[in-house]
């Protein structure tokens, strides 16, 4: 399976700019023959939507959306999406003209410069999907929804092997407190190596509101190796062919993941609900 990692920047609000970005971006990709283009986080609209003077949400059955994957490859992208009730931070799965998955972030960060609450709703589930043509199985988290141990595990029993993550990661504003770029390389590291999957991490660059995205948009194989990385702080589009069914035999030589207990998590979880936890 050959990914195309679209590490674009974007501007804010300008949904139609972005839109001709993004078609640019798979054209490229079509002619490298890609069968997948994944786009960072919220890359049709921006990071700061709480800027934004008019709402520039989209339906994510619009029709300029699955237009997308008309053009050969498969697309993951980024959207604020409406719907009739609530706005949600979606990556979307786009194949053939049609909707193959949507994945809507389920943790907000709601902290310092970030105010997500404020103008999306958390995602109520996390589906691993299959993947067009028998590529596998895949499972989307958005940005900070990898940061929760629990939800690159949950989606590896539920049978992903390739785990996309399309991010909004911006340089921190006080790096010996907390250096972003230093704490995803940790993370995307371990959760391919301990979860035995693929990891697809792609990054925005840019500037918008005070926040520079740093990009280093990569794939990290079942072995915790980085093998394609784009470049840091500009644009880049990196194409790499995978083997996702390296995951699948990484699993069975080193089976790290295949004894889940999922009734003991069942009953600890439920304990933990029961004295006083989140439900």
């Amino acid at each position: 399976m050959r990914v195309a990692l679209a590490q674009t920047d974007c501007v804010l609000g300008e949904v139609d700019e972005n839109l001709a970005e993004a078609r640019d971006q798979i054209g490229q990709a079509a002619a490298q023959g890609a069968d997948l283009v994944v786009f960072p986080e919220l890359s049709l609209h921006g990071y700061h939507l709480g800027g934004l003077k008019r709402d520039t949400s989209l339906d994510a059955m619009d029709t300029r959306l699955l237009e997308l994957s008309t053009f050969g490859p498969d697309v993951i992208v980024g959207l604020h999406e409406h719907t009739s009730l609530r706005a949600y931070n979606t990556s979307a799965y786009y194949a053939s003209g049609q909707l193959l998955h949507g994945h809507r972030k389920l943790y907000l960060p709601n902290y310092l410069a970030w105010e997500e609450r404020k103008h999306v709703s958390p995602g109520q589930h996390l589906r691993a999907y299959d993947l067009p043509g028998g590529h596998g199985r895949a499972a989307t988290l958005i940005c900070n929804d990898a940061w929760q141990p629990v939800l690159p595990w949950l989606a590896v029993q539920d049978g992903a092997e390739v785990i996309v993550i399309p991010t909004n990661s911006a340089a921190s504003l006080d790096p010996e407190a907390m250096d972003t770029g230093l704490y995803w390389d940790t993370l995307l590291s371990y959760t391919a190596r301990m979860l035995q999957c693929w990891v697809v991490f792609v990054n925005r660059v840019g500037n918008e509101n005070g926040a520079s995205f740093w990009g280093g948009s990569r794939v990290v194989d079942p072995r915790g190796t980085v093998v394609a990385q784009a470049p840091k702080w500009e644009p880049g589009l990196v194409t790499i062919d995978i083997d996702v069914h390296e995951a699948r035999r990484h699993r069975r030589a080193v089976p790290l993941v295949a004894e889940a207990r999922l009734g003991l998590v069942d009953r600890e979880v439920r304990r933990l609900i029961d004295e006083g936890g989140d439900s």
